[in-house]
């Protein structure tokens, strides 16, 4: 915010907020990776279990962008291919 050279003033309350908007965020995206890692019966969570969380969920539409979607598509082909 400091770094905007339009922005000429920021109250102390607003630091917080978006530090606690981004901890709310990034505990959101968490979880919802662990529960894609638990379904797939894994203790720890991997990188496509976050893609597939942004891929899967359009809260995170705007994550779209920095999603490998390709590796995403082989990954779930190979699973969907292993379990059936």
């Amino acid at each position: 915010m400091k770094a905007d050279g339009q922005v000429k003033m920021i109250s102390g309350e607003t630091p917080f907020l978006f530090s606690k908007a981004c901890e709310l965020f990034i505990q959101d995206l968490t979880l919802r990776s662990w529960l894609h890692a638990d379904q797939g019966k894994r203790r720890t969570i991997q990188k496509i279990d976050v893609a597939s969380v942004v891929c899967h969920d359009k809260v995170f539409d705007f994550l779209d962008r920095f999603v490998p979607m390709a590796e995403l598509k082989v990954r779930i082909l190979m699973h969907y291919h292993k379990s059936h």
